[in-house]
């Protein structure tokens, strides 16, 4: 019978007739980071951001824009009204100090609303079935829920950690879950509409140069209003007749008077604030106080000295964001590229020979 040889053939020798040339090398890396996704886009919490990441606020911001409305209208109406009579009649320096009290007042502001105020990233799913397991371990009883909490010691004083259920891990001291935003922010102080942000550890040294330096504006043009009013009303004009020569003026007039004391207030409480090193969150809770139900309570985090409390507060080293919301999502693995179908010739084997073929060969081997 005829042996079949079979002889392999390499594939790299056979050619591709449909294979599309190597693309260059630059392309690649081009269309890889136009591709690539960045962490604000989706981050899980209820803020918004633009610019590509660099500015956050919360999604229920919509006084912010009534705060800066209203601080902007009130200078804008000194400067134009006011500002022209005083500079004829009192000193040239109003217009200076205005001007450097409202820069600084909106710089602060805009600090406090597109910062960062130190929100903690959630933990991943490794991390939240450690941290589970860690609980299901420490319980003592199947017939009870493990406890939520951890007691750790900062300055012998006991200091309890709960855990948070979105966020899927035990909350740093000082650390307290924001409802309308949706994030556990360090140090957390409060939620402030006014600003459209939370206030924390990253922003709050803003939040308090804020209300001061706008405790200060507000003085200031509620003074000077009132300097310029009277001033017009002298020669025997009349406080009514000054009003009608400037109708702009009592109305910044009446703004101020009514914003003054609030202002001046807040500042006041967040200045025993700082002094004390308490957070909003704290002294409304009566964390440290005894009225959350613990004697013998002191504050872990006062360094028992005005001054030092104030450095620790406004001045201590920001700690950069934890987030990073502007970072690139972890590319995912790309399946191996195919490799080319090579198709192969059809040999015919031994079981595939027909009857007439087996026929003639026996015939040859009889006559041979």
């Amino acid at each position: 019978m005829k042996n079949c040889e079979y002889r392999q053939i390499e594939p790299q020798g056979l050619g591709t007739p449909n294979a599309a040339p190597p693309p260059p090398a630059g392309a690649n890396d081009a269309d890889t980071r136009a591709k690539r996704r960045r962490k604000w886009e989706v981050f899980p919490g209820k803020n918004r951001f633009y610019c590509d990441g660099r500015i956050m606020v919360a999604r229920q911001s919509g006084v912010l824009p009534l705060t800066l409305g209203l601080i902007v209208l009130t200078s804008c109406l000194f400067f134009v009204f006011d500002c022209p009579f005083l500079v004829e009649h009192v000193t040239s320096c109003i217009p200076a100090i205005g001007g450097a009290l409202f820069a600084f007042v909106i710089i602060s502001l805009l600090q406090t609303s597109f910062r960062d105020p130190g929100i903690l990233p959630r933990a991943t799913a490794d991390e939240a079935a450690y941290t589970e397991k860690q609980i299901d371990d420490s319980a003592s009883s199947s017939y009870r829920p493990p406890p939520r909490t951890l007691e750790v010691i900062i300055n012998q004083q006991v200091v309890k950690l709960k855990y948070c259920f979105t966020c899927k891990m035990f909350r740093p001291p000082r650390t307290s879950h924001c409802s309308l935003c949706d994030n556990c922010v360090e140090r957390f102080d409060h939620h402030c509409p006014w600003v459209g942000n939370c206030v924390g550890k990253r922003n709050y040294r803003f939040f308090y140069a804020f209300i001061v330096s706008l405790s200060f504006l507000t003085a200031f043009i509620f003074g000077c209003v009132t300097t310029h009013l009277t001033l017009r009303s002298q020669g025997g004009k009349g406080l009514i007749t000054a009003v009608q020569e400037s109708p702009a003026s009592a109305l910044e007039l009446i703004v101020c008077f009514f914003s003054v004391w609030s202002i001046l207030g807040l500042s006041g409480f967040h200045t025993y604030l700082v002094a004390s090193n308490l957070t909003t969150n704290e002294d409304i809770k009566g964390s440290w106080s005894g009225n959350s139900g613990v004697q013998n309570t002191v504050n872990p985090y006062s360094y028992n000295n005005i001054f030092a409390n104030c450095c620790a507060v406004l001045c201590a080293p920001l700690p950069p964001s934890l987030i990073d919301r502007r970072g690139f999502l972890p590319t995912q693995e790309s399946p191996p590229a195919a490799q080319p179908q090579v198709e192969l010739p059809v040999f015919v084997g031994k079981s595939d020979l027909t009857v007439e073929d087996t026929c003639q060969d026996f015939a040859l081997s009889c006559t041979g």
